[in-house]
């Protein structure tokens, strides 16, 4: 393991401690509330995929299946920033017990083309259920007025120095809805 001089640190961990704020001007009070609500807003859905033997990865992988039909395996390893060992575990399950289906790409027979069954559509709108019950009672104690500045605030928190393709897709579709 290499000597770390804490006493007088490399120039570019100076520069990265620069781009840290002081100690004094983080923010606990969003850094925490960001933490207990995404507890909680996962937290429903995860009671209920317990049952089913399933996790917070099957969630996210049907989830944007069901949103994005026809969706790339490729484009859905991008999307969850995972390994393709990590989705295929998942991703068989899912296609074992009939959740989602996989079909050749009809330009291309390399691409693996991703659909939700009924069985799975089902399973995603009632884990999108749970998760609207909770963010249209937030909306509530907060006004519904507001939901374009919460909108705005989480677009915001989104890294788009590495956009993805789904994840420009959703935007486009904000910024259609907007629009109309």
């Amino acid at each position: 393991m290499p000597d770390i001089n804490f006493a007088n640190p490399s120039p570019d961990a100076a520069a990265a401690k620069s781009a840290v704020p002081e100690r004094d001007n983080l923010r606990w009070d969003i850094i925490e509330l960001l933490f207990f609500a995404y507890r909680d807003f996962v937290g429903d859905p995860d009671q209920e995929l317990e049952a089913f033997g399933f996790g917070r990865a099957h969630h996210r992988v049907m989830h944007f299946v069901y949103r994005y039909p026809g969706l790339k395996v490729a484009d859905l390893l991008d999307v969850l920033r995972i390994t393709k060992q990590s989705l295929g575990r998942v991703l068989k399950q899912l296609l074992d017990e009939g959740y989602i289906v996989q079909k050749t790409g009809d330009n291309d027979r390399r691409q693996r083309l991703l659909y939700a069954t009924p069985k799975g559509e089902a399973l995603v709108q009632k884990l999108a259920g749970l998760q609207t019950t909770r963010i249209n009672r937030a909306l509530a104690e907060i006004g519904p007025e507001d939901a374009e500045t919460v909108k705005r605030f989480l677009r915001a928190m989104i890294d788009r120095e590495d956009p993805d393709k789904v994840l420009e897709t959703i935007f486009a579709n904000v910024n259609q809805a907007t629009k109309e």
